[in-house]
């Protein structure tokens, strides 16, 4: 009975908590959040003590449409957005055109072209830009260079080209683009490395093998060297007229 009073205690404090919290924002902000929760979104405050909001659709996935976004342009107080992985398009970027608080936008994994940019280009405040796994190019890129506040930029497997990342490098000096070509160089280079060293270890095993002689030479120079050479028939012969004759002349001194 003490465990259940408990539980209901806490259950009534935190519903209390949570009204408080919606009663910061505005009769327009409670009715859109109200609708994104309603369509499978999640609002979220991004602390205690910061009533800015920060709305999440990545959680449903393609379920979350350009009618997802429609609420969003009531909410005054909104910073972050998640959009990733979700079936948004060009035309549905429209409804964020307001929204000149956000700092934190996700669109990777959806389907934003070029054609979609000139709606966010108004977005002056963004920090980070996430548009990872689109089909933005070169082209889309010239939306960004009004955004002096962005400090991230991901074009991973996007259409962008390096020399598009360094002209809008050099409109934004402070922005990082990452454009995932470093990590996959660095991929690269590590199995060149070891086919290098692999190389270089076949070349020395070789070099020891030309100064080693092989096992058949050096028992064919083992034998060369037991082979005596023999004496020919005629210097034999030679040999022994010589000791005949030696022994006849000796006898012919004694007589």
């Amino acid at each position: 009975m003490k465990s259940f009073s408990l539980m209901l205690l806490v259950l009534l404090s935190m519903s209390q908590f949570v009204s408080a919290d919606e009663n910061k924002q505005d009769e327009g902000s409670q009715q859109a959040i109200a609708e994104v929760k309603k369509m499978g979104g999640h609002v979220m405050e991004l602390a205690q003590d910061d009533d800015r909001l920060e709305v999440a659709y990545h959680l449903i996935g393609e379920k979350a449409k350009d009618a997802h976004l429609v609420p969003l342009a009531k909410l005054k107080k909104l910073v972050h957005l998640n959009l990733r992985g979700t079936k948004v398009t060009d035309a549905g970027l429209a409804h964020l055109s307001k929204l000149s608080g956000l700092t934190r936008l996700h669109l990777e994994k959806t389907a934003v072209t070029d054609a979609g940019l000139p709606h966010i280009k108004g977005l002056t405040n963004l920090e980070y830009l996430n548009l990872y796994g689109t089909a933005v190019t070169d082209a889309g890129l010239e939306q960004l260079k009004g955004m002096k506040k962005l400090k991230k930029l991901y074009l991973w497997q996007t259409k962008v080209t390096e020399e598009g990342a360094k002209k809008l490098q050099a409109a934004l000096p402070d922005v990082k683009i990452n454009r995932g070509v470093e990590l996959v160089k660095k991929v690269e280079e590590k199995p060149a490395e070891d086919k290098k060293e692999a190389d270089k270890k076949d070349s020395d095993k070789k070099k020891d093998e030309k100064k080693e002689p092989k096992k058949d030479e050096k028992k064919k120079d083992e034998k060369k060297d037991d082979k005596k050479p023999e004496p020919k028939k005629d210097d034999k012969k030679k040999d022994e007229k010589k000791q005949a004759d030696k022994k006849e002349d000796k006898k012919k001194d004694e007589n």
